[in-house]
């Protein structure tokens, strides 16, 4: 009778043991299902943004004269020079040196930084070898009406992050760019030559269509755009 008892305390220690493991494994299954659905909660509510890089603007009118520039993003503004108060006012000269009416101080151009969550398409471009991007830029950016004092400029800024790659993915999406960030500028000028490049770093090299680039000439009231993105 004793061992009867001894038997039967032993299988309900057993069985209660694994009730136990049991109990602790449900748990830990659960908090990690949690937490996966707690990370993708948070990847949905904070998309990735992309930040458009230095886009400067040039203005060249034909003789000295007081100009408006404002700026319809759709996106957050994360950086602008000179102050972008609800628009840029400027006295501009013909080679493009720009004036405040109020204070006098001088400007090159105008400078502005953004962030939007705006998909920029990849499905046409360019790819080119890290060592070559300065002559592709130089080649490309002259054909779309920018002059060297502009390309240079744009080429100084960009090169750095750009040589060191085996290779780039370079595309110009000039339709997309205007639609994201609309240009209102009084007097209107004669000429609106805007140029936005978008590029990603590439490890080999892929076959992909090219784009088909259109060229600017300069005439009259010019003004002229260049930024750009890296895409990840």
């Amino acid at each position: 009778m004793m061992q009867n008892n001894h038997i039967q305390k032993c299988l309900l220690m057993g069985v209660l043991t694994l009730l136990m493991i049991t109990i602790v494994l449900t748990t830990a299954c659960a908090k990690k299902d949690s937490d996966s659905d707690v990370d993708a909660e948070k990847a949905g509510e904070q998309p990735k943004e992309e930040l458009e890089e230095k886009p400067v603007i040039y203005l060249y009118p034909e003789a000295e004269a007081e100009i408006s520039v404002k700026l319809d993003y759709l996106g957050k503004l994360t950086c602008t020079y000179p102050k972008y108060n609800e628009g840029w006012h400027v006295i501009a000269s013909p080679d493009g040196t720009l004036h405040d009416p109020i204070n006098q101080y001088e400007y090159s151009y105008l400078y502005w930084e953004g962030v939007s969550d705006y998909e920029w398409p990849m499905d046409q471009g360019f790819v080119v070898r890290g060592e070559d991007t300065a002559s592709f830029l130089r080649e490309k950016l002259s054909y779309l009406g920018l002059i060297p004092k502009e390309y240079n400029e744009f080429i100084v800024y960009w090169l750095p992050r750009m040589e060191n790659n085996k290779y780039n993915l370079i595309t110009f999406p000039t339709e997309d760019y205007s639609g994201q960030a609309k240009l209102d500028i009084t007097p209107t000028p004669d000429c609106l030559i805007r140029v936005f490049m978008v590029f990603k770093p590439m490890a080999e090299e892929i076959e992909i269509e090219e784009p088909v680039l259109i060229p600017n000439s300069r005439s009259g009231f010019t003004v002229v755009e260049w930024g750009g993105s890296e895409i990840q």
